[in-house]
């Protein structure tokens, strides 16, 4: 892995973002921020399963005057997204918004910028160019490759913002297709010092959407790129925190919650290993401390192949054997395979 690329520290709220801090999660809420009881709920549900950000749609007034009863409510950091109107900027800060997501494809004047920026000063409140490769302006270097494009676009922007003295900055360059993202971050990582927020945008269902998201993301990090990350996926928010919590776990990034390693199972297997490992992957939900279970299917080579795993079962005909770091420390019937691994399990945090 590519060392971390080192960019210069920001707050947002109270989680440190930049400057080599861990990678932080952050996802967004899918209820109408106008519903102020829905949105509270949801970033409570976010905090629960891990989130450390959260953003929320600013489409409207009401909207923005509704983050003063929705920040005194939570704990996260909460970060305003604003498109096309200013004044919403100017409202969201003055209801202690804590940090803001702002598109320079649809707000353009140089003035009406300047009023954020200036605002956003006064409060010590970051700032996030977030362009979008769907949200370009049509006549802006319309004949450049699209990923120069994003760049430019967002080189622009800090240009103006630090010629007004304003660098509580934070950057992300994001498109549905995954090489363009990639070549996007890769071109401006070298070229400003900001911190960088990851994603792959509108990426789809869980499914498909989990690869995708996985794939781009998780390229720019092995490469050393990126201080927050957010998985946009067409269903509820804390799939998005699981999904990008599991990116980290496999670079060995961030460890948060179980991670469970299992074997695809095959002719050898002489007991149901795809229903074991379904069980325990759903008595493991609320575990959120960190932890490596395997559920192997061999009972020859099931502690070898998991041996870095802290607890396991390799399971045989009727029967199957608990290991600990490759060690085998007892054997069990395969009635009992489930309830066997979840005492180990429990006894190991005891311990």
């Amino acid at each position: 892995m590519t060392s971390r690329r080192i960019s210069t520290p920001l707050k947002i709220g109270g989680v440190a973002v930049g400057a080599g801090a861990p990678i932080a999660v952050q996802s967004m809420t899918k209820t109408d921020t106008r519903d102020i009881a829905a949105t509270i709920n949801q970033i409570k549900e976010l905090e629960d399963c891990g989130c450390e950000i959260v953003r929320v749609a600013v489409p409207d007034k009401e909207a923005a005057e509704g983050i003063s009863a929705i920040r005194k409510s939570i704990s996260l950091p909460l970060i305003a997204d604003i498109h096309f109107d200013y004044r919403l900027a100017l409202a969201a800060l003055q209801a202690g918004a804590d940090g803001l997501r702002l598109n320079p494809g649809n707000i353009h004047d140089k003035a009406q910028i300047a009023r954020i920026a200036g605002a956003a000063k006064e409060r010590g409140i970051p700032i996030r160019i977030g362009v979008n490769a769907g949200s370009l302006p049509p006549n802006f270097e319309p004949d450049a490759p699209l990923v120069s494009r994003m760049v430019d676009m967002v080189l622009e922007e800090i240009g103006f913002l630090e010629s007004l003295d304003f660098n509580l900055i934070k950057v992300s360059l994001k498109a549905f297709d995954v090489p363009t993202t990639i070549q996007a971050y890769q071109l401006i990582a070298d070229k400003i010092p900001y911190p960088l927020h990851l994603g792959i945008t509108e990426a789809g269902l869980p499914r498909a959407g989990a690869i995708r998201s996985a794939v781009g993301i998780g390229i720019l990090l092995y490469q050393g790129i990126g201080d927050t990350i957010r998985v946009s996926l067409t269903t509820h928010p804390c799939e998005e925190v699981f999904v990008a919590y599991e990116i980290l776990k496999s670079l060995g990034l961030r460890q948060r919650g179980p991670t469970l390693v299992s074997c695809p199972s095959c002719g050898r297997a002489e007991v149901d290993v795809i229903s074991l490992a379904e069980s325990v992957n759903k008595h493991l939900q609320k575990v959120t401390k960190p932890i490596k279970v395997a559920v192997m299917g061999c009972v020859v080579n099931g502690p070898g192949e998991a041996k870095d795993a802290d607890i396991g079962i390799a399971c045989g005909k009727g029967k199957g054997a608990i290991f600990r770091k490759g060690k085998v420390v007892g054997m069990v019937s395969e009635e009992n395979f489930l309830e066997a691994l979840m005492a180990e399990i429990d006894s190991l945090f005891r311990s």
